[in-house]
């Protein structure tokens, strides 16, 4: 038995949902960031985005996560992870 796959209606969807998923990080840290308090501006400042990664660079970035401000009870991550996956789902669904 031979199987031939012809790719050329696959890939380039692959392609298209690959450039949306390569997205996804920057679009994460958007998130991150505007879920983030604001007072002096330092938290929002001191956050980067450093390849896939957010990083959260001040010493109290726990506290505010843990809903220490009122600007943000549920903190930066869970909205950012509810965001991605429902990002993804979206893209890949």
């Amino acid at each position: 038995m031979k199987l031939k796959l012809k790719t050329n209606r696959i890939v380039p969807h692959l392609q298209k949902k690959d450039k949306r998923l390569r997205s996804v990080p920057k679009e994460g840290y958007d998130v991150f960031k505007a879920a983030t308090p604001i007072r002096s501006g330092n938290a929002r400042r001191k956050t980067r985005l450093q390849g896939t990664t957010i990083k959260a660079d001040y010493p109290y970035a726990q506290r505010l996560d843990d809903g220490w401000s009122k600007q943000a009870p549920q903190g930066m991550v869970e909205p950012t992870i509810k965001f991605i996956k429902s990002k993804i789902a979206e893209i890949l669904g």
